[in-house]
């Protein structure tokens, strides 16, 4: 047992300066060249960023958790302003002013809905939202990508209800 135990003492004092040597280049040697930054396409955003925060913002309202809905509403706010930033306009279409342009309203009438707890008006407006998507992306001739209300959480692993 003694020996095992000092075995492994052996092994594990061996093996922290191997450790660090494997992560240190060699001394002489450049640095490998820093990669370009990713620069995610407008698609890539829309289906990381925007897409989920709207169906969240859907199903934090269906369960009437106003807190979170509020929270999704702000964190989708974020995702189209970050989309915008990133491709302020895509081919010939001005991204930032479409989406401005489309969601200023049902975002205006969401937050009136969440702050009043008013489930009917934030159903109304949710739908409206979701028709704004659609608008933008048929303007943008990707009128194929259709977005509706979520019929069931895509998200399994949270509870949208309100604690």
């Amino acid at each position: 047992m003694k020996r095992s135990i000092r075995l492994m003492g052996v092994c594990f004092s061996l093996s922290i300066p191997m450790t660090g040597n494997a992560q240190t280049p060699p001394q002489g040697q450049d640095q490998p060249p820093s990669l370009p930054s990713y620069r995610p396409g407008l698609g890539d955003l829309m289906t990381m960023t925007v897409q989920p925060r709207h169906t969240k913002l859907g199903l934090a309202g269906r369960e009437k958790n106003w807190p979170y809905a509020a929270y999704e509403l702000h964190e989708l706010e974020e995702s189209f302003e970050r989309a915008a930033r990133v491709w302020p306009r895509w081919r010939t279409f001005a991204v930032a002013e479409a989406m401005q342009a489309v969601t200023k309203e049902p975002m205006t009438d969401l937050s009136e809905a969440i702050k009043n707890a008013d489930a009917g008006r934030f159903t109304e407006a949710y739908g409206k939202l979701t028709e704004a998507c659609n608008l933008c992306h048929q303007s943008a001739e990707r009128g194929m990508i259709v977005i509706q209300v979520p019929g069931a959480s895509s998200f399994p692993d949270q509870n949208f209800r309100r604690p």
